[in-house]
């Protein structure tokens, strides 16, 4: 597995895409997701210019955290209530707050640390039964609650893109997401900037690219497919 020329291919795809959509590559961020990845390829990874790492799963994150030098951790998973207080101070950016309920024991477990948490809203964006994340409905009454309290910025929107071959159908999420984050990003906010719109991930990455994604999640496409047999 030769992972500093899959690093490579991966950035010239994102410079492809985001000159198609009058973009800068500069500005998308290259998140490597690692879920099964071993602490030692991470580690290559980040030594041949990978700075960002997401994990799905708090443990993996702990327990990898110390031993790969010079990442920003986000997690991208979906996370319980009970388990964020194992990564508040170790993710820089939480990618997948769906529920009032998770923003508020983030907040709380922010204040105990006397640090500010930062999130990314999840939205269902394909509206699939077998997905996380909140409707689009949901997204302004949680920030509009959140602007009423401290120790957590709402940084942007996440989503995961349709579970089908059908480009039209993936690009059409996308450009919902888009324009969601567009409208939201237009209006002012104390404790939401609207700076990240993370989707896209190995299958998608590039539509997601042309479609406004500014942190794209890239696995398999770096490491090579997860021990059992899935692709992120």
């Amino acid at each position: 597995m030769h992972i500093k020329e899959n690093i490579e291919n991966v950035q010239r795809q994102i410079a492809d895409a985001a000159e198609r959509a009058g973009r800068r590559k500069e500005d998308i961020i290259l998140l490597g997701a690692t879920k099964t990845v071993e602490p030692d390829r991470i580690q290559t990874a980040v030594d041949a210019g990978l700075r960002y790492i997401g994990e799905n799963r708090v443990q993996e994150l702990t327990e990898k955290y110390d031993r790969v030098q010079g990442a920003t951790w986000h997690f991208i998973g979906h996370l319980q209530t009970n388990k964020v207080k194992y990564i508040i101070d170790k993710a820089a950016l939480i990618h997948a707050v769906d529920t009032t309920r998770l923003l508020e024991e983030v907040r709380r477990q922010a204040v105990k640390r006397n640090i500010c948490a930062h999130v990314l809203l999840e939205v269902n964006a394909s509206g699939e039964e077998s997905k996380f994340g909140m409707d689009f409905d949901a997204v302004l009454p949680i920030i509009e609650e959140n602007e009423k309290q401290e120790n957590v910025e709402i940084d942007g929107l996440m989503t995961i893109g349709p579970n089908t071959h059908e480009e039209a159908a993936v690009r059409q999420s996308f450009v919902k997401m888009r324009e969601t984050f567009e409208g939201l990003r237009s209006q002012s906010f104390k404790h939401c900037r609207m700076q990240y719109l993370s989707m896209g991930m190995s299958g998608d990455y590039v539509a997601a690219i042309e479609e406004g994604a500014n942190i794209v999640r890239i696995g398999s496409a770096i490491f090579g497919y997860r021990k059992n047999g899935g692709i992120q």
